[in-house]
């Protein structure tokens, strides 16, 4: 821009910077050009802010859609995507029924062991797996507590990787139970705990507790104490008895102001529970978790139920579901049809290069936009930036890069830019326990410019790479790069002119904070000089109080260009997609999104 340069403030700079995208429009490439005003239908483009990888109740964590939710509130995050695991929303594999015949056994070679552990001042304790008197469901054994004093000798179970966890929604437990010592002050406890969720009436914060009590009353009774329900059952002394457990019609009885599907059985124990020196005894056998929704697609129709509980519930964010493809290396899966692929047995992750790629393109068949989640986990980032060059990043389209360590992610990242990988790099919470978003090891919310919080325009964003990550907590201002007078942050313009004014837009930078600008050759290196051929500028605060700065950059053979943000610490808080300046077209081509 030649002449004066009027101060915007940061709503002006917003809109000014999402109202200029405007795919196939021709422009000289080698000026600055402006516009008074954008068009209408463009100038309605905003920054969406989107949580993209959480867990809530239909995954293994302790959050409900309730806790991450309101953490949105808090946070002022538009949009949140419900990426739980496929398999556990399936729960495929998942725990069908423990034995009691040892402290572990196993079930389809998965393991399920029992922890011991007391509470309170017991003179006396025991856990023994007998032969006799065994349910009459046997053969096998049966688990004896005993507990004599003050307080409770606890047996919590687990099974091998979380599989008895899931949501409540369809779960009933039955356990055969035989009291030997019971009465008021000795009682056998079955502690279920539930999901986080916000602050209600009469309730602070925190992990509901469902707890059945019995031998302690001859009538079955429910009480509630903030977050602890508790309900009564009888239970007479010398015989066996099925105790059927409906967790979701006391979840709703005790809880009314919850949404009762909205909630996972996270954990589960057995306890026998004396007070002022009463000896309890008791025998359990057959624990089933009998599960009635979850053939073929069931569960996912169950995952819906659950969350049209929330419909209105919290105006300003919205939710669309979503998977994390959990069999291979992790895929977060947005957009398509929802088909479940087919899970194996047992529920083993498979980290081969070949069955990722299979299931890109299963995901991709179904209309699926296919994130790659932290790619660091199974490989060094030479090795990372090697995969990406050579398999084409697995086929993927989005990749978590804004997670730790960023730098290492950052620098695999530049590799692809260097070969003009046209991959969108996103950030991460990948929060399981929606108590505090802000406290999380990683915290970075992923911003897209589209004209509304729509699946479809939140997808077509994200494919065409206007999206840029930040810190929920360092940084909540706006990136993004524009060409000519045009957003072209994602695009991959041909350029003829030797030099291209490349228009940075950052606003709201924090005291101290720099804008870096990263530009790297575009040089289809490929994997023999993995090392990027990049060159860092910085750009202080304070000239970015208007929210822009234009960057001469010389395009050579072929050049990109990207920003990041330090704050005073050092810290990279946010980072943008590249915009590349290409002197020819990629071996396969630009994509029609890149296209500019």
């Amino acid at each position: 821009m030649r002449g004066g340069r009027a101060r915007l403030d940061r709503r002006s700079v917003l809109a000014a910077a999402g109202g200029l995208a405007v795919a196939g429009v021709g422009v000289p490439l080698g000026l600055a050009a402006t516009r008074d005003r954008p068009p209408p239908a463009a100038r309605a483009r905003r920054p969406i802010s989107m949580a993209m990888h959480l867990h809530a109740s239909f995954s293994e964590g302790v959050a409900s859609y309730a806790a991450h939710l309101d953490q949105a509130r808090r946070n002022a995050v538009d949009v949140l995507w419900w990426t739980d695991h496929d398999f556990r929303v399936a729960a495929h594999d998942h725990r069908r029924v423990v034995h009691f015949d040892g402290p572990e056994e196993l079930e389809g070679g998965l393991a399920w062991t029992w922890r011991p552990t007391t509470e309170g001042r017991l003179s006396d304790s025991a856990a023994d797996f007998v032969a006799a008197p065994d349910a009459p469901d046997g053969p096998g054994r049966a688990l004896r507590l005993t507990a004599a004093g003050a307080g409770t000798h606890w047996y919590a179970g687990k099974a091998w990787n979380w599989t008895h966890t899931g949501n409540i929604s369809d779960t009933t437990l039955h356990l055969d139970v035989r009291p030997e010592a019971t009465g008021p002050h000795a009682t056998l406890t079955v502690e279920i705990a539930l999901s986080h969720h916000p602050a209600g009436p009469d309730r602070p914060a925190g992990q509901l507790v469902l707890r059945y009590r019995l031998g302690a009353a001859d009538t079955v009774r429910h009480t509630v104490d903030g977050r602890r329900g508790t309900v009564d059952l009888p239970a007479p002394a010398g015989a066996w008895r099925r105790h059927t457990f409906a967790l979701l019609a006391d979840v709703r009885r005790l809880w009314p102001d919850v949404v009762a599907g909205d909630n996972s059985l996270r954990g589960l124990r057995l306890g026998v529970t004396v007070t002022g020196g009463a000896r309890g005894a008791y025998l359990v056998d057959r624990l089933v978790f009998d599960r009635a929704r979850r053939a073929g697609q069931a569960g996912e129709e169950m995952r819906a139920e659950v969350l049209r509980g929330y419909a209105g519930a919290y105006p300003g964010v919205t939710h669309h579901r979503a998977y994390e493809v959990s069999m291979v290396r992790h895929l977060n899966w947005f957009g398509g049809d929802g088909t479940l692929p087919r899970f194996p047995s047992p529920p083993y992750r498979d980290n081969d290069v070949d069955a990722t790629e299979r299931m890109v393109e299963f995901l991709h068949a179904h209309g699926g936009v296919v994130c790659w989640n932290h790619p660091l986990d199974v490989e060094r980032r030479d090795a990372l930036a090697r995969l990406l060059v050579t398999r084409r990043a697995l086929g993927v389209d989005l990749i978590e890069i804004g997670r730790t360590p960023v730098e290492d992610h950052l620098w695999a990242y530049d590799v692809a830019a260097r070969n003009a990988l046209p991959l969108t790099s996103v950030g991460v919470t990948d929060d399981h326990d929606g108590t505090d978003w802000r406290a999380g090891r990683d915290r970075y919310v992923t911003s897209v410019w589209a004209a509304s919080t729509d699946r479809d325009d939140l997808l077509a964003a994200l494919r065409a790479g206007q999206a840029y990550f930040a810190d929920l907590a360092r940084y909540r201002g706006a990136l993004d790069l524009e060409l000519g007078g045009h957003s072209a942050m994602g695009a991959q313009p041909a350029v003829t002119d030797d030099t291209a004014t490349v228009r940075l837009r950052a606003t709201d930078l924090p005291a101290g904070a720099t804008l870096e600008v990263v530009t790297g050759e575009v040089d289809m290196a490929g994997a023999a000089d993995p090392n990027p051929a990049i060159r860092t500028g910085h750009v202080p605060w304070r000239q970015l109080r208007q929210g822009w700065h234009d960057l001469p950059v010389r395009v050579g053979a072929g050049a990109y260009v990207r920003t990041q943000i330090r704050d005073r610490d050092g810290s990279i808080v946010a980072a943008s997609n590249p915009l590349w300046l290409l002197r020819r077209s990629p071996p396969e081509g630009v994509l029609p999104f890149r296209a500019f």
